[in-house]
């Protein structure tokens, strides 16, 4: 199977294609059988003609959130169906052949939604679900955008990103530590970092001058909402430098 991601389809007008994804809508108008289907690239709308009639039996029993792999042929959308503030609104999938990768029972969650609705604890249980929302597919990958600009940025400036341990001895900090038990050495005790604040000084001395992490940090803290026991933080150290080369940073 060569397989066409969602985006590329507006540029493939008149071929047949292969695309593999989620069922996001179904619609069925009789002869007709409207499907919207998404990837992680976006969504467009197939339809499965009455002559294709394999497809429509595959069709009749599909549900939302079904996977499915679909074979069709890319048509321009009559005039007046176009949707021009739509992606994939200037055409059609035309549904030639279903295959059914993996089928799916009705969600505990709306997965279409906001989200904003729906309790914190039922969007944890069904974490996996609660991702494929698109507030969150959206919040996730502007994050890696972000993440991703940091590090051109930062190595631009002539900045190395060094990875320091995760499993370290206990230190003086602004919270307690997260603790965890040698298999080794019995009684005895790694901590988890609440900064990589040790590790970078030692960089500095070992001459690495710039060091930057995006870096996991863990702290045994009390229920407020300020405090959070995981994050990550942009950490980052410099040698030979005074305030002012830090501020113009």
């Amino acid at each position: 199977m060569e397989r066409t991601y969602i985006k590329d389809l507006a540029g493939k007008v008149g071929s047949t294609v292969t695309i593999a994804g989620w069922v996001d809508i179904r619609r069925d108008q009789g002869k007709l059988v409207f499907l919207d289907f998404r990837d992680m690239t976006g969504y467009v709308q197939g339809v499965v003609l009455p002559g294709a009639k394999d497809a429509q039996a595959v069709a009749a029993k599909i549900r939302p959130e079904w996977v499915v792999e679909i074979s069709g042929k890319v048509n321009p959308r009559p005039e007046k169906n176009v949707q021009k503030d739509k992606q994939n609104g200037a055409i059609e999938l035309e549904i030639l052949d279903i295959k059914v990768l993996n089928e799916a029972q009705t969600p505990p969650i709306d997965v279409r939604s906001d989200g904003k609705e729906i309790g914190e604890e039922s969007r944890l249980t069904y974490r996996y679900l609660d991702l494929r929302r698109p507030r969150m597919q959206k919040n996730i990958r502007n994050r890696h955008a972000v993440n991703l600009f940091v590090r051109n940025w930062l190595t631009k400036e002539g900045f190395t990103e060094i990875e320091t341990p995760m499993l370290t001895k206990s230190t003086p900090e602004g919270s307690r530590d997260y603790l965890v038990p040698s298999r080794l050495e019995n009684g005895k005790f790694y901590a988890l970092p609440q900064s990589p604040q040790q590790y970078k000084q030692l960089l500095m001395a070992a001459g690495f001058e710039k060091y930057f992490q995006l870096a996991r940090c863990m702290r045994d803290e009390d229920t407020r909402g300020d405090r959070q026991p995981e994050f990550t933080q942009l950490d980052l150290e410099m040698s030979f430098v005074k305030r002012e080369d830090v501020m113009d940073l």
